[in-house]
């Protein structure tokens, strides 16, 4: 199997965060964005990753930055290696072919922006936590409101919503994002700013779930994260990759149950077969699991950018 990256390390460089899956340095003007092979599951990282996840990850990414920008900004810069070494030299550090080849496929250098602290999730299919909270509100028998959001009655599993939702969460540093509705958003960071990420985040899965439909894929839901560069909204972090959004077949839809996902769902659903309490640290993953999921994750590369 390939070489699988869990970690980083480019001496000469501040690493300046470590999240689940990526590491982000300093390199002055701009950030270099590393996406390692980490695999998270039930907010628990799991000891051995997925090979070339990351670089899946980052090329999707790439795709959809390129394909999304004549509408909007995004902190896209390049993935090419070789611009990114070039960089990294002139900061001092001492590029060797060692570190091209941990770096390379798995790389992006993006703009700095001053970050909001909220997730923007778009829900186009009620799943996930939505039909969770959907059940729990009583709306297989009557319309409720979730999050100031009307949603009518008797809808299934996976059913498709009248009209896409804009359903945002506050950031957790650990555990579980948390829900909350779009006034509380304004509070947090004003009503100007929650109305145009809003309206951006649904614009986006609209053009998003259009390129998809022409590939048979559904986009179910997906999350976006946002900042500020020159003044202007601008799309950070990575887009409409496995790890933010559920991907499912349009041949293999069957609204009324849970759908299989081009993404860590087969980590998940093995993880459930363990006696395992769901706290860190995770147990190691077999490599029938591992080969599988990162299958999975080729396949929906392959699919989205073919």
């Amino acid at each position: 199997m390939p070489h699988t990256v869990l970690t980083t390390d480019i001496p000469g460089l501040q690493r300046i965060a470590s999240g689940k899956v990526r590491e982000i340095y300093d390199l002055g003007n701009s950030l270099l964005l590393v996406t390692t092979d980490r695999i998270s599951a039930y907010d628990s990282v799991m000891p051995n990753g997925i090979p070339d996840k990351g670089r899946v990850l980052t090329q999707l990414s790439r795709f959809w930055f390129l394909h999304l920008r004549p509408f909007l900004a995004n902190h896209y810069i390049t993935t090419d290696i070789n611009y990114i070494a070039a960089r990294m030299g002139e900061l001092g550090v001492k590029v060797t072919p060692e570190l091209i080849r941990q770096l390379d496929g798995r790389s992006m250098q993006v703009l700095k922006a001053e970050v909001f602290p909220v997730e923007c999730v778009v829900r186009g299919y009620i799943t996930g936590s939505l039909w969770a909270e959907y059940v729990e509100a009583g709306g297989e028998t009557r319309e409720v409101a979730i999050h100031g959001i009307k949603l009518p009655a008797g809808l299934r599993e996976s059913d498709k919503l009248p009209n896409p939702i804009f359903t945002p969460a506050t950031k957790a540093e650990t555990g579980h994002d948390e829900n909350i509705g779009v006034k509380e958003m304004a509070e947090i960071i004003g009503q100007q700013n929650a109305h145009a990420l809003e309206k951006a985040s649904i614009d986006i899965y609209n053009l998003a779930a259009e390129r998809a439909k022409e590939r048979g894929i559904i986009i179910a839901d997906t999350k976006f994260e946002f900042g500020v560069h020159n003044g202007q909204i601008t799309l950070i972090d990575e887009v409409l990759t496995p790890d933010s959004s559920r991907f499912w077949s349009m041949k293999a839809y069957q609204p009324g149950k849970g759908q299989d996902s081009y993404d860590k769902q087969i980590v998940r659903d093995y993880l459930l077969t363990l006696d395992w309490d769901k706290k860190y640290p995770g147990p190691l993953l077999p490599e029938e699991i591992v080969k599988k999921t990162a299958a999975r994750y080729q396949e929906i590369l392959e699919i989205i950018t073919k």
